[in-house]
């Protein structure tokens, strides 16, 4: 690659590189590179060498034109990040392996197919409206343990036909743990292997004990209860088997993909529809503008799937939140052979991460970019790149549209019916946890709109 350039690399320690900045806080310091040293940064954890990208021909470039050299990570030997957690599930997982297991999901994701979960996720929200209203008028929550609470009752439900809510007091704080250590680990070589006995380790191995016993007796339930199957994706893990017609999925095989739908189908939802109530909570002409569209749906129980087509500006809110709040802010991939990437040289080993966030909020491509403006999604413009809250290539979020069409039933319910106060009227800060993450949460009162 004689025509190549190096990428500018940031300046860091000698020995470390760069691993304290990015272990005190890597959503700034990957936000302070970008804004000093444009859309290609070099930066060093130790030995290990790695790429910010932060344009979409770069991203284009890394996630589908050469998408045969940025490859997904998976060391069963010495997992890193999510796979620390996920094991070897359909987000973490590769080659022929993960090719069987998207194909196998797929048709549980498909738009034609969504329709009929629509009761399932309207019930979990008027559920939810009534635990509010049983509150009392006024009353004071974190939205972000609301909308977690909320978002895993609609995944249990809708995709192994169950509820963990009796557990939500040990889940969510197991959660928490588990992805703060999984992101902790993906950018520090010098983090010890789980079975070390660090105080670390005792608390995600205790964590991962409680998610474990979550999702096995989810599994076990269905197995013992064979009657209770309704064609949601357990069933269809359940009864996957091999090409050649053998055994089905081992109980570790079905543990990893149940516990990546069950974490990573609520966690996204559940940060997109919080920074949407807040985005919306400042900025009254928004939410009005959403109400006043809302105003022409019959009552939440007689929804139907073509009602949510006309609503064109809850799209459109929904996109603005996903710009300028992604829940992933970046995506990571091993450069498995040398690479040019719009004339730059990327080393063979090193490590490429994508930065959503970044490539959300350029200038080159958003007017304001840090204006919350719905309106930006109502033409048809074509952002190829420059918008990809799910991800882009083959390996794009199989659950895109169940997201959108989740976010879109709840928000409805929530808007028509609630008005959201922020406690705290300044900015929330963000940090980035695996998601794009609130810090300490949202609090606010929880106002009943009288009914018209």
């Amino acid at each position: 690659m004689p025509n190549t350039r190096p990428v500018p690399q940031a300046k860091g320690d000698f020995l470390l590189g760069h691993l304290r900045p990015l272990a005190a806080d890597p959503f700034r310091t990957l936000s302070a590179w970008w804004h000093d040293y444009g859309d290609a940064v070099g930066f060093r954890v130790l030995t290990r060498q790695f790429y910010m990208l932060s344009h979409p021909d770069m991203a284009e470039q890394a996630l589908v034109r050469q998408a045969d050299k940025f490859v997904k990570m998976y060391d069963p030997q010495k997992p890193k990040g999510l796979e620390l957690v996920l094991g070897q599930g359909l987000v973490t997982s590769r080659g022929d392996l993960w090719r069987n297991q998207r194909r196998l999901m797929q048709p549980m994701f498909q738009r034609g197919n969504l329709s009929a979960l629509q009761p399932q996720i309207v019930a979990a929200g008027r559920e939810m409206l009534r635990r509010w209203h049983r509150l009392g008028d006024g009353a004071q929550v974190n939205l972000c343990s609301e909308m977690m609470r909320l978002t895993l009752e609609v995944i249990t439900q809708t995709m192994f036909g169950t509820s963990v809510l009796d557990r939500i007091e040990a889940i969510a704080p197991a959660l928490d743990t588990a992805l703060r250590h999984a992101a902790a680990s993906l950018l520090n070589p010098l983090a010890l292997p789980p079975f070390v006995p660090t105080p670390g380790n005792r608390a995600f191995n205790r964590a991962m004990a409680t998610l474990d016993g979550v999702v096995y007796d989810i599994i076990e339930h269905r197995r013992a209860n064979p009657a209770a199957a309704g064609g949601d994706l357990l069933d269809m893990l359940l009864q996957a088997r091999g090409e050649d017609g053998g055994a089905g999925m081992s109980d570790r095989q079905l543990r990893d993909e149940v516990l990546t739908i069950f974490s990573a189908g609520h966690e996204t939802t559940s940060n997109l529809l919080s920074w949407t109530l807040y985005l919306l909570a400042r900025h009254p002409d928004a939410l009005g503008r959403l109400r006043r569209e809302l105003q022409d749906l019959p009552a939440e129980e007689d929804w139907q799937f073509a009602d949510l087509q006309t609503l064109e500006y809850c799209k459109a809110v929904l996109h603005e939140s996903l710009r300028l709040r992604p829940p992933v802010g970046v995506i990571m991939r091993k450069i498995r052979q040398d690479a040019e990437v719009e004339g730059y040289r990327l080393a063979a080993g090193s490590l490429a991460l994508i930065n959503i966030f970044n490539l959300h909020h350029h200038p080159q491509f958003w007017n304001d970019p840090e204006r919350f403006e719905p309106e930006r999604f109502l033409g048809n413009q074509s952002r190829r790149f420059a918008f990809m809250p799910f991800g882009a290539g083959e390996r794009i979020c199989i659950g895109n549209h169940f997201a959108l069409l989740e976010s879109q039933l709840l928000l409805s319910l929530i808007v028509r019916n609630y008005a959201i106060e922020l406690l705290d009227p300044g900015e929330a800060e963000m940090e980035m946890v695996v998601s794009l993450r609130p810090i300490g949460g949202l609090p606010v009162r929880l106002k009943r709109l009288a009914k018209p």
